[in-house]
């Protein structure tokens, strides 16, 4: 699945055009215009403004068979860019720094692909374009599929790629099972009775409540969950009163859990809440105890990761799968399509120390290797062909 340099060349092109107008989740009208845009001259028919900016395109091959589902993120973050590069973002505050403009240009390079050469690697059925917002904490998978994309399509399967620069360039991250846990977010409002601070035996002090909760919590991973499952539970911010000398009436509490099976997913959250208002009754007060769903667990279908793996080494060669640096409690909203058809999210290296790109996903200075970008193009190829030919 050779890629031509002119190809390569417009990759880049694509994914510095985005890159220098990052847009928010749910807020990406320019990058979608841009996509419109390209699928039009194109020729392509397409369904627009899916979970407000979504785009979906149907490439037929003509011949009966399976339909394939391919994402690519569009969003960016609320960073303000640190690099110097002459595609640096343009909008204060605003940054491509998880590589969605990466993945939205490889999408956009299939699409040029599936029109110049579809029988090449699509030998039958049908792929689905699909151009998701909001990934970036806005759950845009869900609200694509709330829209009905996988039933009006008939999707059989799905596949999505992340750069990825905690592997080496030339390398490729897939797992079996899960690959990145859930994200869950916990809001605790802990109700004392204020009073001054001289005279406690009056009050029931909510920060001293408060700090026996994060304690307590840390048992829900020691003591409540499998030692061989993976969960994580960490309160980031703590917030109660505003002077020195009196106890307040309240204390808010925010954090995350991050867990990887579908037992342990559905499990911690009762436990949380059970142990947290035990513990606050305890001292005579009472909490409101918020628990929002953010991402599943990531899990991908060993049958459809052994495609991807098959793809990867036909393209890169038979040392080219890798498990380290694959899987990570950070979490991913197309876990939303792996629980709803079998599917693979895997990762393509774009870490080159030679050339500086070693910094972090979500950093102020994240920037990636762009030869990453005809790789998984070629692999993504390889991986609908392998599908399609097997359905």
């Amino acid at each position: 699945m050779e890629i031509s340099s002119a190809r390569k060349e417009e990759l880049v092109r694509y994914r510095r055009t985005i890159h220098k107008l990052p847009e928010l989740k749910y807020e990406e009208k320019q990058t979608a215009a841009f996509v419109s845009s390209h699928l039009r001259k194109l020729g392509y028919s397409f369904e627009e403004n899916i979970a407000e900016t979504g785009i979906v395109c149907l490439v037929d091959s003509g011949l009966p068979g399976k339909t394939v589902l391919v994402r690519a993120d569009m969003d960016a973050l609320p960073i303000l860019e640190e690099n110097h590069h002459d595609y640096k973002s343009t909008v204060d505050g605003k940054m491509h720094a998880c590589g969605h403009d990466g993945h939205t240009s490889v999408l956009m390079g299939l699409s040029s692909e599936l029109k110049e050469s579809l029988s090449s690697f699509v030998p039958k059925g049908r792929v689905l374009l699909c151009f998701q917002p909001a990934e970036e904490g806005g759950s845009g998978a869900d609200k694509m599929i709330e829209a009905g994309i996988l039933e009006k399509y008939n999707v059989d399967a799905c596949f999505a790629l992340h750069v990825w620069n905690h592997i080496d360039l030339g390398k490729l991250g897939v797992v079996n099972g899960t690959m990145m846990a859930s994200v869950d977010e916990f809001h605790i409002v802990v109700k004392g009775t204020s009073g001054h601070g001289a005279m406690p035996q009056h009050t029931v002090d909510p920060i001293v409540v408060g700090a026996h909760i994060v304690t307590a919590l840390q048992t829900i991973v020691s003591r409540n969950v499998d030692p061989l499952e993976p969960c994580v539970v960490t309160v980031g911010s703590f917030h109660s009163g505003n002077a020195f000398n009196v106890i307040p009436e309240t204390a808010e509490l925010r954090g995350t859990v991050r867990t990887y099976s579908k037992e342990v997913y559905e499990s911690v959250p009762l436990k949380l809440e059970k142990l947290v208002k035990g513990v606050a009754s305890s001292f005579g007060a009472e909490v409101e105890f918020n628990y929002t769903r953010v991402d599943k667990p990531t899990i991908n279908d060993p049958e459809m990761a052994d495609i991807v793996r098959k793809a990867g080494k036909k393209i890169l060669g038979p040392d080219s799968i890798t498990e380290e640096n694959t899987r990570t409690m950070g979490g991913e909203d197309f876990s939303a399509f792996l629980m709803k058809r079998p599917g693979c999210y895997f990762f393509i290296g774009s870490r080159n120390e030679s050339k500086g790109y070693v910094h972090s996903h979500h950093s102020s200075f994240f920037d990636f290797d762009e030869d990453s970008l005809p790789i998984g193009l070629s692999v993504m190829k390889e991986v609908i062909k392998t599908y399609l030919e097997t359905g």
